[in-house]
């Protein structure tokens, strides 16, 4: 008797343990896994053409993920499409050596060029998270969370922190397998939900990338990312088939001692998160220097300061006579299905108010980004804006606010016969020289975002400035006219919502910094986290500097690095 009690205690607690162990309460909570090879998301892309429009595509890792058959329906391009997932839009370059243009998955169009390997082979490199060493870590983490409407989501967070983060979306639960999708990349996820696992898989489309067991991690799970060997000097930076000639910097008489200090002081932690700092003098790169596992190779997430880059595309399309003048009005080229939302203030908004921030849009409560992009809300980003209050007249007062350059990206978008992604290529990226990024869509996933997000290199976003910096020209071409950098430089409105009340021109903003009594005016193109483009006249000098303090309250730790390091250096 006493051993049958025994054994039914036995079999009670183990099914008190099994359904704690299946239910997990119902699975919320951190998991974490180790991805199988850090190189998984590598892509080599493979296209050779065969006959009329017919083409051969491969996508592979280790393994070959994607072999079809595709069909072109372009006539002066290349365009096809993977299960409406992966789509790929490219052309003849170079007299036909190699194919250009861009390969969109998810809300990212990635730049990407294919060469000629012969028998009308193209092939290339493609790394969805743009990385061209493999991830820093193997460490896979996933947040699990039930919903208050009893739904399940799950985010996925990996060890390595340069990545422009995944934004999950479009959870189905099918059995015990819950399905999901990257936002940003396009990739696929497919999680199932075992007793005491989770098995999680990651897709390019339908084709397996890897996958992982994940466990329970009760007390949490901390990022780790495996170090990089990383040397940062003073040195002359390396010459690159880029466009940038390089110098050193004693042949400026700029201090390495300041500089050096500089970098001494991130390495001890004095400064953290910083990931490029990048001097130009004289149109000569003379300082250059990386941390945290970037490289001169990998584009960096820009955020707001790409909306600099934004007011550049108007410039262009002003300078091609797409837009005629400033003063033409947003509803002019609002669509059609939007036109609803127009009122007597909303009719007076111009191109000018956008550039200025000074729309008088509610850009700070129902117009705000975070509010137009919140998930939970079911209207499209556009619908959101367009209908969120006037609390100003346009053109009288200035708050900061992403939904003032979104709007310009949409009208030029009406305003274009071809898409906009690929005139921004044509007048702007390749004219620089700039072929490794990605430019970044709003929620339809077809326009690019002119609110802030694109992904350059450190090299690149310092030619932006280099070439504001020069009246509009890069290595003696005029890209921009030099009358549309003038008036973008202008100071035409003070920013009321912050802290300095900057004055602001076309999508630049200006700043003063007072170093051993003198007053330097700097204009700069600014992105949270510490992403800054700093054009100084009067030293003729342009600075860039990517960080990564988007959460610590250390954005502005970027200027303070050049009004303390590389203002007394350059004015030594």
């Amino acid at each position: 008797m006493l051993k049958r009690v025994s054994i039914l205690i036995v079999l009670s607690v183990s099914t008190i343990i099994s359904c704690a162990q299946k239910n997990q309460q119902d699975y919320q909570g951190e998991w974490v896994g180790f991805l199988p090879n850090k190189s998984s998301f590598n892509f080599q892309v493979s296209l050779s053409k065969l006959e009329s429009n017919n083409y051969h595509l491969t996508i592979s890792n280790d393994e070959t993920l994607i072999d079809e058959h595709v069909v072109s329906s372009g006539k002066d391009e290349i365009t096809f499409n993977i299960d409406q997932q992966l789509f790929f839009n490219l052309k003849y370059d170079r007299n036909g050596q190699v194919l250009v243009g861009f390969i969109k998955s998810g809300r990212f169009f990635y730049h990407v060029s294919l060469q000629n390997i012969g028998d009308n082979t193209f092939v290339g490199a493609w790394n969805p998270f743009l990385f061209d060493d493999g991830l820093q870590s193997n460490d896979i983490n996933l947040y699990v969370e039930n919903t208050e409407d009893g739904k399940l989501v799950a985010y996925p967070f990996l060890g390595d922190q340069r990545t422009r983060g995944i934004w999950t979306s479009g959870f189905k639960k099918k059995g015990n397998i819950l399905l999901f999708r990257d936002q940003n990349s396009g990739l696929n996820f497919s999680a199932k939900l075992l007793e005491s696992t989770i098995e999680l898989e990651i897709l390019l489309t339908n084709a397996l990338i890897t996958k992982t067991s994940l466990t329970f991690a009760k007390d949490g799970w901390e990022y780790k990312t495996d170090s990089v060997n990383q040397s940062q000097n003073a040195n002359t930076p390396e010459q690159l088939n880029d466009g940038w000639d390089t110098a050193n910097i004693k042949d400026y008489d700029i201090s390495k001692t300041q500089l050096v200090r500089l970098i001494d002081d991130i390495h001890a932690k004095k400064l953290v998160n910083a990931h490029s700092v990048l001097i130009a003098k004289d149109n000569k790169l003379v300082f250059e220097n990386y941390f945290d596992g970037f490289n001169a190779n990998i584009p960096h997430d820009l955020r707001s300061a790409s909306k600099s880059i934004s007011s550049a595309m108007i410039g262009i399309a002003m300078d091609d006579n797409i837009i005629e003048s400033v003063d033409q009005k947003l509803y002019d080229f609002i669509p059609k299905e939007h036109q609803y939302t127009k009122g007597p203030l909303k009719s007076k908004i111009s191109i000018k108010d956008l550039l200025t921030m000074s729309s008088g849009l509610d850009v700070n409560n129902l117009a705000s980004e975070n509010y137009y992009q919140d998930p939970s809300n079911s209207k499209s980003w556009l619908t959101t804006v367009l209908e969120a209050p006037m609390v100003k007249e346009p053109g009288t007062y200035a708050d900061y606010g992403s939904a003032n350059p979104f709007l310009l990206g949409i009208y030029l978008n009406e305003r274009l016969n071809k898409p906009l992604e690929i005139y921004m290529d044509e007048k702007l990226f390749a004219p620089l020289g700039i072929t490794n990024y990605i430019n970044q869509t709003d929620d339809t996933e077809l326009t690019p975002y002119f609110g802030g997000g694109m992904l350059l290199t450190s090299r690149d976003l310092l030619k932006f400035g280099q070439l504001y910096l020069d009246k509009g020209r890069w290595k003696g071409k005029q890209i921009i006219s030099e009358k549309w950098v003038e008036e973008s430089f202008k100071k035409r409105m003070r920013l009321q919502d912050v802290r300095d009340k900057n004055e602001y021109g076309y999508l630049w903003w200006h700043d003063t910094y007072v170093v051993n009594g003198r007053a330097i005016e700097s204009i700069e193109a600014r992105g949270a986290g510490g992403q800054f483009i700093f054009i100084i006249p009067e030293l003729e000098s342009v600075v860039v500097m990517t960080s990564g303090n988007f959460r610590n309250g250390k954005g502005n730790q970027t200027r303070e690095i050049l009004k303390d390091y590389i203002l007394p250096a350059m004015m030594n």
